[in-house]
């Protein structure tokens, strides 16, 4: 287990966390080169994490891809790669600790009638106290009580931000019916052990911020700062991912993606750059490359790219 009370303060940590459920494709790549070079430019450690905590979704041989495509374009990652399904003990822990703060309870609402509702759950369970018995046919998931998170935070990249109370306040799940843990523990954990001072991601995930902060404050922790980068779709509210099918990288040159990538983060290289090797073109963003140029806009359309 790593010791979260030895995380170092003194170096900026970034970290790139994607999850192995397909190849690296270009909307992937926009947030990895964006969370490198932030961190790298800080004479920083930059981390690669494999968020296969959801595994249903996980295919075989992704992890694989993943790192042999960033290896491609120079953007190297420091330390040991961690992999969230190996790391159930230390999610289940924290877990433990948050129940025993009475910051926890079991729900009994299927997603379908959540949808019903509005999307967002209003606390249906809150009060009833439930507990999970043997052999009952419905299991419960469990839910973080959300009162007391903040709506408004300063974001690196794009100034202050206000999410809406009703997202933001949402008592959200800790641990599914399925007995795998979520996300939203999962990513506060790791970047708390991992020491990570910076979250450099995309877009898409901003609204869900003030939860992950609120966390970090529960388990007496500060919250690492967090930088949201333009979301790349392919048509407006339709990022690229690998639910949608977005084409993997290795249909591309990767001189060509990566100069792309730069482009929307604000650099154009020069056109001696345009098609040199990746790793040449990365090293020229390390030393011309600023937060500052970067676009303030959530979303940047790329539709050659789907």
């Amino acid at each position: 287990m790593l010791d979260s009370k030895s995380k170092p303060t003194a170096i900026a940590v970034g970290r790139f966390a994607p999850s192995p459920s397909g190849p690296l494709h270009f909307g992937s790549l926009l947030a990895a080169v964006g969370s490198y070079l932030y961190s790298k430019q800080q004479g920083g450690k930059w981390l690669l994490r494999i968020e296969d905590i959801d595994t249903p979704r996980v295919s075989p041989g992704a992890d694989s891809s993943i790192m042999f495509a960033l290896e491609q374009y120079g953007l190297l990652w420091d330390e040991q790669v961690i992999y969230q399904s190996q790391r159930t003990e230390r999610y289940r822990e924290i877990f433990n600790q948050l129940q025993q703060q009475g910051l926890v309870y079991g729900c009994q609402c299927s997603r379908k009638q959540v949808n019903a509702g509005g999307g967002l759950y209003q606390g249906t369970c809150a009060t009833l106290k439930l507990h999970q018995q043997e052999n009952n046919p419905t299991p419960l998931s469990w839910r973080l009580q959300a009162a007391g998170v903040a709506c408004q935070f300063n974001d690196t990249l794009l100034g202050p931000q206000q999410i809406e109370p009703a997202l933001a306040q949402e008592d959200y799940i800790l641990l599914r019916r399925d007995g795998l843990f979520s996300y939203q523990l999962a990513v506060v954990v790791d970047d708390w052990d991992q020491g990570v001072t910076e979250v450099i991601r995309g877009a898409d995930l901003l609204s869900m911020t003030p939860r992950q902060q609120h966390l970090f404050k529960l388990l007496g922790t500060s919250p690492p700062l967090y930088g949201h980068l333009p979301l790349a779709v392919t048509t407006p509210g339709h990022k690229l991912s690998k639910q949608n099918h977005a084409t993997a990288l290795s249909h591309w040159p990767a001189s060509y993606t990566l100069a792309r990538a730069l482009a929307i983060l604000g650099l154009v290289l020069p056109d001696e750059l345009q098609q040199a090797q990746a790793p040449e073109q990365l090293t020229f963003a390390l030393a011309n490359w600023r937060p500052a140029d970067i676009p303030a806009a959530r979303e940047v359309i790329t539709p050659d790219f789907g």
